[in-house]
């Protein structure tokens, strides 16, 4: 082997190394919905519980993630069982618009960190922040992004860069919504719906393309995330609208 192919070697190995060594570290994982639940709160006291809201209705919105969630375009408040993300970076303002104008709804109202306690336990804590804003229900959703790298499909939590550029790597989101009455967490309706995106990984060269391929499939699934919603209003009004009369006010347990 002459001396420049073997120095034309080294160098492309040197470079493999080199991207190799790069990788990316996916955000946290969506909240556990489940979690929201009272732990002291029984059977018995949960299908007792009955809807108190009065139509038309203000709804409060917050968005929870797993603790600890960071991301390149948006990071999370709050310790416990989840966190609160605050920054809008897939929902866009023809999104909210259409929840806003969904029949019955007085208005939407984000739920600011100021509101909320620095530990996180249950759907009680999110409550206490929508009455301070005196909405009559409260939308809690998530987002649970997942990588995939053809390998066996398994799930990856970090993304290695620069390797294996034939494989197809894929992306998936679900985005989950329960709809919760402030005052007694009587639950409404949930919807939920999913999105996926797939390419080679060779279209993986940096960190900022892999999270961009996070940002549009969650962008994807908030918006399929907004159709069901919508669906679930309509069945929302169907069971429990009644013509508007004079609010009572009740203590937000």
């Amino acid at each position: 082997m002459s001396p420049k192919l073997v120095v034309r070697v080294c160098c492309l190995m040197f470079v493999g190394l080199v991207s190799g060594c790069a990788s990316y570290v996916t955000p946290g994982h969506g909240a556990d919905l489940a979690t929201l639940k009272q732990s002291d709160a029984g059977l018995q006291e949960v299908m007792a519980r009955k809807p108190l809201a009065t139509f038309p209705c203000a709804i409060a919105v917050v968005r929870l993630q797993a603790p600890g969630y960071r991301s390149q375009t948006a990071e999370s408040f709050g310790s416990g069982r989840y966190s609160v993300v605050t920054t809008r970076d897939v929902e866009t303002t023809e999104q909210i618009e259409r929840l806003t104008k969904l029949p019955q709804v007085q208005g939407l109202a984000p739920v600011n960190r100021l509101l909320l306690p620095e530990r996180l336990d249950s759907e009680q804590d999110l409550r206490r922040a929508a009455a301070q804003l005196h909405a009559d229900m409260l939308l809690v959703y998530t987002l649970d992004t997942t990588f995939y790298v053809d390998d066996g499909l398994k799930a990856a939590s970090v993304v290695t860069l620069g390797l294996s550029p034939h494989e197809k790597a894929r992306v998936a989101t679900t985005a989950s919504a329960v709809l919760f009455d402030t005052r007694n967490g009587y639950v409404y309706g949930v919807a939920e719906a999913s999105a996926r995106h797939e390419q080679f990984t060779n279209a993986w060269d940096s960190e900022h393309a892999i999270d961009s391929a996070r940002l549009m499939t969650e962008a994807d699934a908030f918006g399929k995330l907004v159709d069901e919603l919508e669906k679930t209003w309509k069945l929302v009004l169907a069971q429990y609208s009644t013509p508007t009369g004079s609010r009572m006010i009740y203590e937000t347990r």
